[in-house]
């Protein structure tokens, strides 16, 4: 009685290629970590965040956060614009 290659091929490839892609979902999963932590750290501060917060005229930005549903009342600027660039796909 023989073994089959196929039966043998699988018990050697597919463990390899699962492997393959727990150890890219692991590094897509730090890679995506790193970028959250750059973004929290971009909106951090008014200084870090000047482009978007106080270089941004706030009649332009107030009239931009309503077009996208953005709630503006009893908000601070920078959180105003840190919703503002996640819903227009900025991160």
């Amino acid at each position: 009685m023989t073994m089959d290659g196929n039966r043998r091929k699988f018990l050697t490839v597919y463990p390899l290629q699962q492997a393959a892609r727990i150890v890219e979902a692991y590094r897509d999963g730090f890679e995506e970590a790193d970028q959250r932590r750059e973004f929290d750290k971009f909106f951090e501060s008014y200084e870090s965040s000047y482009a978007l917060t106080l270089a941004y005229p706030d009649e332009i930005l107030l009239e931009t956060a309503l077009k996208y549903g953005i709630e503006t009342e009893g908000r601070s600027k920078i959180d105003i614009v840190k919703e503002l660039f996640v819903k227009t796909g900025g991160y």
